[in-house]
């Protein structure tokens, strides 16, 4: 006698855990790099690219890259080089990096586990409903 096999679905996108992670990393690139994520990625400064054009302590990647006016292992914010703008971000902003690598995390899922039953199962429910491939 055959068993039957049960078919796997594939795993649903989980928006909880990807906010989670957009915010650790957001947290991060401001602790090491002075910039937001969006920035960080993009170049831009108030909504205008500014990569390696203002002599501060901020990096983005398009000047680590070596795509803006500050080419890799050039001279930074005030005559600092990459290893020392980043130790020196580094020691300002370290416990803020740190307390957000391990609180955001920690707050989700307390979170998470509170409203479950009220909130979370009800818009998953709906959004399988829907058709959407993602839960909260």
């Amino acid at each position: 006698m055959k068993s039957t096999r049960r078919r796997r679905s594939k795993p649903k996108t989980n928006l909880t855990n990807l906010a989670v992670s957009a915010l650790v990393a957001n947290t991060i690139t401001q602790g090491m790099f002075n910039s937001n994520i969006v920035d960080f990625v993009t170049g831009r400064k108030d909504g205008v690219y500014r990569a390696g054009s203002d002599g501060s302590l901020r990096l983005t990647l398009p000047e680590l890259l070596g795509v803006g006016s500050v080419k890799l292992g050039g001279n930074y914010g005030s005559g600092y080089d990459l290893q020392s703008v980043l130790m020196k971000n580094f020691k300002e902003n370290w416990a803020m990096t740190l307390g957000g690598v391990v609180l955001i995390p920690v707050a989700a899922r307390t979170i998470t586990k509170l409203i479950r039953k009220p909130v979370i199962l009800p818009a998953n429910r709906m959004l399988k409903s829907v058709g959407l491939d993602v839960k909260v």
